[in-house]
């Protein structure tokens, strides 16, 4: 098995590294690429050095069985049949390819078979916003269908980029010495402040963000769900956490939304109110699940649930969702 990282040297990137590594993940040889800038850079991988290597329109993907690209939507776009020439299945990371009929859109937890037939070579990764809701609904859809989802998200600078990451940090240094902030990555100061904007905006009044979970939702689920969502960046590093309320075709009972949750794949419950027990993005970042709480009946709708879910932007909102879907073209033998 022969496997490509392309961005490496991203925020991404470099947690495609560390996912492979901690899930044992069964490669033989790993090739690495970047820009021009980030070509000759060495890391870590199994106790090996690897040198990356600068993407080039050449014969460097054949043999390569598998390679996961992060790095935007416009490297995907012009090197994707680069990339898939000799056969490798990319799984890419970017908006290029979500909503183009022939890519198929893929949380495994949700919708793993449809990675099975990529006609072009490509699997698309969900934004990750929708992945982590979308891990939530499907315990709900399996009970009752959901015919509406309104959802506020709270978004950490992760989902900028490493460069955001360290602005935001920078940010509090440089207020607390009296400094001017820098601000560069946002439209405003993220420290001490929340932005009701997240990507661009459209004519409807949403942000590209905000359709992104319209349409992507209802892609993954094969559902004609109707979400309507408000992103919000907040001054967190690198877990997102959104409020979602939902409407189903019959009423559920927060037992049996519950019991859905906990029964779910990929999610953990932490719903104890009376202990001030619920997830945060401070204790959910670096880790694997998507977590829920704050389970409730929409006291506005008799066929209403409403529940709060927190989960790693650059693990399960990415890198890990794309190598669980690895993993199961891997153990459903997809020929090679």
């Amino acid at each position: 098995m022969k496997i490509a990282i392309v961005g490496v040297s991203g925020a991404v990137g470099q947690e495609f590294l560390r996912v492979l590594e901690e899930r044992h993940f069964p490669l033989d040889e790993l090739v690495l690429f970047g820009s021009s800038r980030s070509a000759g850079s060495v890391y870590d991988y199994c106790g090996k050095r690897y040198t990356v290597k600068e993407l080039r329109h050449n014969d460097d993907f054949k043999g390569i069985d598998i390679a996961f690209t992060s790095a935007g939507a416009g490297v995907s776009k012009e090197f994707a049949a680069t990339i898939t020439r000799y056969g490798a299945v990319m799984i890419d990371n970017s908006s290029a390819f979500r909503m183009d009929d022939d890519v198929p859109l893929v949380v495994p937890e949700v919708n793993a078979e449809d990675a099975k037939h990529h006609p072009k070579g490509i699997i698309a990764n969900p934004n990750c916003t929708t992945i982590q809701m979308v891990v939530a609904l499907n315990a709900i859809e399996k009970l009752s269908h959901i015919k509406q989802a309104h959802v506020a998200t709270y978004q950490a600078a992760s989902g900028a980029g490493a460069s955001a990451m360290k602005e935001l940090e920078e940010q509090y240094g440089q207020i607390i010495r009296g400094e001017a902030p820098k601000v560069e990555k946002f439209a405003y100061q993220l420290a001490y402040n929340l932005i009701p904007q997240v990507d661009v905006f459209m004519e409807n009044g949403y942000t590209k963000e905000e359709m992104k979970m319209f349409n992507e939702t209802r892609k993954i689920m094969h559902s004609d769900i109707q979400v309507s969502a408000l992103c919000v960046r907040v001054p967190a590093l690198r877990a997102h956490s959104e409020a979602i309320w939902i409407a189903t075709e019959r009423p559920i009972s927060v037992d049996e939304a519950r019991e859905a949750f906990q029964k779910a794949e990929g999610i953990v419950v932490i719903d104890e109110p009376d202990q001030k027990k619920y997830p945060m993005p401070l204790f959910v970042s670096s880790q694997d699940p998507v977590f829920v709480g704050r389970i409730r009946k929409d006291i506005s709708n008799p066929n209403g649930l409403s529940f709060w879910c927190v989960g790693d932007q650059i693990k399960k909102g990415a890198a890990l969702n794309a190598v669980q879907i690895a993993e199961y073209l891997i153990n459903t033998h997809y020929p090679r």
